[in-house]
């Protein structure tokens, strides 16, 4: 039966990739570089700044690569401040899972400034007393670690949860976890997610496949099983 529900932060709970896209497009104008859309979903989504910056910038020191990180995640709470929405649906699954007392947690990649700045701005600090953070981890996303720690610290199964992800370090961390995983189509096409293993594709919580077997596993058992690829 679920008991837990497991959700990615950026790109999940909320829609931020037009923000954060923008915001290293104009950062990385002044290294010479002007990327792409396309470039952008391929190489940035859902990795750490770290990786990011090692990959595009490798001429850059450690000291000037985490003072350019710590720049973009500035500017991107300055841009994101005023504009900042959850992802349609997200309250009334959050009241569904509350009423059916299902354990809650956010595992992202995301700086922990931006972690608690987003949680802020959406309200949602109490909803989840767990976050985990992969910037504080050995090994974040796409490494299963994150989700193996959400796991123990709410006390439940893999079997027992569901992942909401929307990249595919994120789906491929919920799966190497062994937890069955819906996918957010917000910054990746479906066909893509699918291709990952996801069990479902929606396009937010409002999703009406969602609720239907949501509502269903809360008395059928394991969501691998009650769920079918869908399309």
């Amino acid at each position: 039966m679920l008991k837990a529900l497991l959700f990615d932060l950026d790109g999940t709970l909320a829609n931020t990739d037009p923000i954060h896209f923008e915001t290293w497009r104009e950062l990385l104008l002044d290294q010479g570089l002007d990327i792409s859309l396309d470039f952008y979903q391929t190489n940035f989504s859902g990795r750490r700044n770290q990786e990011i910056v090692k990959d595009l910038l490798p001429h850059l020191s450690d000291v000037a690569g985490e003072q350019l990180s710590w720049q973009k995640e500035a500017n991107f709470r300055d841009r994101a401040e005023q504009v900042l929405v959850s992802t349609p649906g997200l309250a009334e699954l959050l009241a569904w899972a509350a009423q059916h007392n299902l354990k809650q947690a956010v595992v992202t990649n995301a700086p922990v400034e931006n972690a608690r700045f987003m949680l802020r701005v959406l309200q949602l600090e109490a909803t989840f007393p767990v976050v985990i953070l992969g910037d504080e981890l050995l090994k974040g996303k796409p490494d299963p670690l994150p989700y193996q720690l959400a796991l123990e610290q709410l006390g439940v199964s893999a079997a027992e949860t569901i992942a909401f992800e929307d990249s595919p370090s994120g789906i491929r961390s919920a799966r190497g976890a062994g937890i069955p995983t819906v996918g957010i189509a917000s910054t990746h096409s479906p066909a893509e997610l699918y291709d990952l293993g996801v069990s479902l594709v929606i396009a937010d919580f409002t999703d009406k496949q969602l609720w239907k077997w949501l509502k269903r596993d809360r008395m059928l058992g394991p969501f691998e099983v009650a769920i079918g690829h869908s399309e």
